[in-house]
């Protein structure tokens, strides 16, 4: 079909989204019996009774639009940049130092009384800490901003879908002509605290934290160009996935179009205090979790929202009996060494978070057309149109078919990084924070190293991800510890593991041998301390994710 053809029809895709797979078969019965007839009967889908054997979303492939994504430019120097790991974000405290003010000293302070949820002041909140036996809340300032994100410092070369070197643009619409090396533009983002991903706070059961949102979306300091996605009229709504969290504080879009703002998010220039207990269901230790993050969630745009960039990491200890406290010295002896800082927050030395996230960066010649422009969500785009000014910015098609996906791959907001480790034991926790892609990972060793995927050949689809390792060999085995339900009962030695959207999993790996028992090709000891702080360092290891 034509690209004309494609979005020729009498029914709205958005609606018949809406309708769902049963309701989106009566829509169909009707359009089987006019317009649609022989094209069902073409493809196969129309049957005896005048319905037809497929479900909505099916009809939306053929009828309603196509999806075209543009190919990325070739990152030419990947494997160079160091791998973000973040730092806990600090409390606020409850009295300022002179510079900046206490949490008691905000003109709307926190706290359980009627209205102080939020700045609309008609909510409270339904638990207060202390009716539980736990201390006050740890209190933490979030606000959302309107700033920018570099994916990678290296060189790119803009390519086709055949991988051969094609025009580029800029801001100003300036073609640069096929084989010119670019410099990628910085892409606007949404981000917690203007970051990507955005702030990771390090919790501790029994010990609840209050977070209070606030919005300042409307504030463009820097002039961006905002793009086509993102909640249009720059609203949110933040959810701690897999929380046990009252409803006030959930980020739930049905609640608050009852409750709260009731609407869709929270505006500009307004607040929420979402109140996390950190207090497993029914007070039951089985219920605890150990790697929660926060994002996004607002009606009808949670996808684009994320995608923009709100994205916030939320690792959760458990201090009791010294069971998971970030100090593998006690408890469960996972890996860590704790470093409790002055400012009421703590870092955990060998215990990195990894957040993957694939991304699609605009070749300014795909036409940008989706179910959104209907609803002229996103009138400066004057869309249906291609957007030479966007070339190298994060692209975004808002809620295809099978999922938006991107074919660069990232890991805390960086393409292709780099981490060297010691010769010690690491924790790591894995998070698919793409709002589609599904990813397998295994732990590889190479001899001639990374490929690009041009390189070898590849067109089309197959050129996600950029590079491949073709002489890849398993070299080294996970130990799961955890999944999204927290702790394991006990520990799973893995080959490999799948991860899918907002999935978390939890892994050992230990960097003081090879999976056989080899020793190092340099000839370094062995060490019977693998915790010991003043370990070599070893060779550096890259976790390659692998296509699925």
């Amino acid at each position: 079909m034509s690209e004309e053809s494609a979005t020729t029809n009498n029914v709205s895709r958005r609606n018949l989204l809406r309708l769902g797979a049963a309701g989106g078969a009566g829509a169909a019965v009707v359009a089987a019996q006019g317009w649609a007839g022989p094209l069902l009967a073409q493809k196969g889908l129309l049957s005896p009774d005048g319905a037809f054997a497929a479900s909505s979303t099916a009809l939306g492939d053929l009828l309603f639009y196509i999806e075209a994504f543009p190919t990325s430019p070739l990152i030419l120097t990947p494997f160079q940049d160091q791998l973000p790991i973040p730092k806990a974000l600090a409390p606020t405290p409850a009295v300022g130092d002179g510079f900046t003010k206490g949490y008691t000293e905000w003109s709307d302070p926190p706290g359980p009384g009627q209205g102080q949820q939020s700045s609309f002041k008609n909510e409270r909140h339904q638990i207060w800490p202390n009716t539980i036996g736990s201390p006050d809340p740890l209190v933490y300032k979030i606000d959302l901003l309107l700033r920018q994100h570099a994916f990678t410092t290296s060189q790119v070369l803009p390519i086709d879908a055949n991988g051969r070197p094609t025009i580029s643009f800029d801001e100003k619409r300036k073609t640069y002509p096929a084989g010119t090396k670019r410099t990628l533009p910085l892409s606007t983002i949404y981000g917690f605290n203007g970051q990507f991903p955005g702030p990771m706070i390090n919790a501790e059961y029994g010990k609840p934290a209050l977070v209070r949102f606030e919005n300042h979306l409307d504030e463009n300091p820097l002039n961006l160009d905002r793009q086509d996605f993102g909640s249009p009229d720059w609203s949110f709504l933040t959810h701690l996935h897999n929380g046990h969290t009252a409803p006030e504080s959930d980020g739930n879009p049905h609640y608050t179009m009852v409750s709260g703002p009731k609407y869709e998010g929270y505006m500009p220039q307004t607040f929420c205090d979402n109140l996390y207990l950190n207090w497993p269901a029914g007070n039951d230790d089985r219920e605890k979790q150990s790697f929660f993050w926060f994002h996004d969630h607002r009606m009808d745009h949670t996808g684009s929202n994320v995608y923009k960039g709100m994205v916030g990491l939320y690792p959760i200890y458990d201090p009791k009996n010294g069971m998971d406290m970030g100090d593998e010295r006690q408890g469960l002896r996972l890996p860590g060494v704790r470093k409790d800082n002055p400012d009421g927050s703590f870092d955990v030395d060998y215990d990195i978070p990894l957040a993957f996230y694939d991304c699609r960066l605009d070749d300014g010649v795909t036409m940008h057309k989706d179910i959104h422009d209907v609803q002229k969500e996103f009138p400066a785009a004057k869309n249906p149109a291609k957007h030479p000014e966007w070339w190298g910015k994060t692209f975004y098609k808002h809620f295809p078919n099978h999922g938006f996906v991107g074919d660069i791959f990232t890991v805390n907001g960086t393409a292709n990084p780099v981490m060297e480790v010691k010769r010690r034991k690491y924790r790591f926790r894995f998070l698919d924070a793409s709002i589609a892609r599904i990813y397998e990972f295994k732990l590889m060793s190479s001899t001639k190293g990374p490929k690009s995927s041009v390189s070898l050949g590849y067109k089309g689809d197959e050129l996600e991800g950029q590079y491949r390792i073709p002489d890849g060999q398993q070299c080294m085995q996970f130990t799961q510890i955890a999944s999204d339900g927290g702790l394991l009962p006990f520990p799973i030695k893995r080959d490999s593991f799948e991860l899918w959207p907002a999935k978390r999993r939890e892994v050992v790996v230990d960097f003081s041998r090879y999976q056989d028992g080899t020793p190092h090709h340099q000839g370094r000891r062995h060490l019977p301390d693998q915790r010991h702080e003043d370990a070599q360092r070893a060779d550096v290891e890259q976790l390659v994710p692998v296509l699925p």
